[in-house]
């Protein structure tokens, strides 16, 4: 995962690095709209449209509605109008030969600040349109009592920081399975386990897609089939932070029925743990760490805790989508099961499998053959998918950030102004740290130079137990 920086000082050095300039409009330029984004804090309203490419545009705003005009721009299929937050109220979009004309509903009496942002890391450009109160059109508020910068004014600047930074998504790789000469289990009907995989796939990936803060990759898009290995490799290919594979059950007997979620059995786990540390050498980066060059006992230890970090959160995961599918229609089991399965086996990317239910039975397959049923059944998946990464975030994400928003001034208070200490009424924190894959309570502790033993004073800890992306407090030395 990648590390979280402090916002605020991330926003100084982009913006000072950046060209914050309109495109002329003598030149056209063809760019593609791929997203807009809102935040609302208790200053001002900003709202980002990125972009691949550069944007010729001009900006104008009349009472509640100001009119952004975009020459030679297209929209692409993930573009999706961000819902009304602080003062903006919605927006809608038309297009008359080639300009694109976004519309925002504004607060009547708002004032408009406008500037764009060219790409330093990635492609994107952005169009950043900051909507202030009347009668504060300048910077955001940063009230100072006795010397030190409000709460309200650094939560402000971090989260104004974050969205400029567009945290990553959060990457979900979807695993439709069987395909081409794999048909899987085929129902008393004909039904082939393959299709209705691959259909439920796609859905979710597209209801994945169309969330924020996430995406989807796919591991198959059609009728072939993908090596089982290479599936879950497709994942760690990907940066992905959970993989999941859909699939249909089937029994001898036609009465079974229920859908069912799996994790790795510690036998899979345990031979996957083998074949790593015996080509270990040739073997990529386990949870963004080699192997290559450690000793036997270092290396185990290290790989175990990754596989650990990972069964754990899949359970999590697991639990959670297991919920959702319990609304739909009954559960096999009514709880997790574990099992050996390839597909399951990375090292370091939580990994579910999905029975989605039982194909062999003739009630079950015919919702199965349903695309509503499918739909239905997909939405279950995304809703239990996206309730684990709302509890644990992975660090430097979407997810995150709204974590840290809605921490709101305890998180100010903690982070304090540029990393200097911010006293709390009830103890001294210097700063926040989220805890990463692999980190240990010493080594975050040697990292901050503070004692485990402060550390763990300071976070209420009994023991030295931590969980990757939870959130510590740390002392000042």
């Amino acid at each position: 995962m990648r590390p979280m920086r402090g916002y605020l000082n991330n926003l100084v050095g982009c913006v000072a690095a950046l060209v914050m300039a309109a495109m002329p409009l003598g030149t056209a330029h063809a760019a593609d709209l791929h997203d807009a984004r809102v935040w609302a804090g208790p200053s001002y309203t900003r709202l980002v449209l990125d972009a691949r490419g550069p944007l010729n545009y001009t900006i104008s705003q009349s009472g509640g509605q100001v009119v952004v005009d975009l020459r030679d721009t297209r929209l692409t299929g993930g573009f999706a109008e961000p819902e009304a937050q602080g003062l903006y109220q919605g927006m809608s979009h038309s297009r008359r030969g080639d300009h694109l004309k976004l519309v925002a509903r504004v607060a009547p009496d708002s004032r408009l600040k406008s500037f764009m942002l060219k790409p330093v890391h990635g492609t994107d450009y952005r169009l950043v349109l900051d909507l202030y109160p009347a009668g504060n059109a300048s910077t955001p508020r940063s009230s100072r009592r006795h010397g030190h910068v409000s709460k309200e004014a650094i939560a402000s600047s971090r989260e104004a920081a974050a969205l400029l930074k567009a945290e990553r998504k959060v990457v979900v790789c979807i695993d439709p399975g069987h395909g081409g000469k794999d048909s899987g289990a085929i129902g008393p009907g004909g039904t082939m386990e393959k299709n209705v995989t691959l259909a439920v796939g796609r859905d979710l990936a597209a209801l994945i897609n169309r969330q924020p803060g996430m995406k989807a990759v796919l591991t198959r898009n059609g009728d072939y089939y993908v090596p089982l290995k290479q599936r879950y490799e497709i994942a760690r290919e990907n940066k992905a932070d959970l993989f999941v594979s859909i699939h249909a059950d089937s029994y001898t007997s036609d009465d079974a029925k229920g859908s069912s979620v799996w994790v790795l059995s510690p036998r899979g786990k345990t031979s996957e743990a083998a074949r790593v540390l015996a080509d270990r050498e040739n073997a990529d980066l386990i949870g963004g760490t080699t192997l290559d060059g450690m000793d036997d006992s270092l290396a185990k230890v290290v790989l175990d805790l990754q596989q650990s970090w990972a069964i754990q959160a899949s359970d999590v995961v697991a639990r959670n989508v297991l919920k959702d599918l319990a609304r739909l229609g009954p559960t096999h089991r009514g709880y997790v099961e574990k099992a050996n399965f390839v597909v399951l086996r990375s090292p370091d990317v939580p990994s579910i499998l999905v029975e989605t239910a039982f194909i062999s039975n003739p009630t079950e397959e015919r919702k199965l053959r349903n695309p509503a049923h499918q739909e239905k059944l997909a939405l279950a998946v995304m809703k239990g998918v996206k309730s684990y990464f709302e509890s644990t975030p992975p660090q430097g994400t979407w997810f995150a950030a709204q974590a840290a928003r809605r921490e709101g001034g305890q998180l100010a208070a903690a982070s304090g102004d540029a990393g200097h200490a911010v006293s709390r009424a009830d103890t001294t924190v210097r700063d926040r740290h989220r805890v990463g894959r692999g980190e240990s309570l010493s080594s975050i502790a040697r990292h901050y130079g503070v004692s485990v033993g402060a550390l763990k004073s300071a976070n209420q800890m009994d023991n030295n137990t931590i969980r990757a992306g939870s959130v510590l407090m740390i002392p000042a030395s």
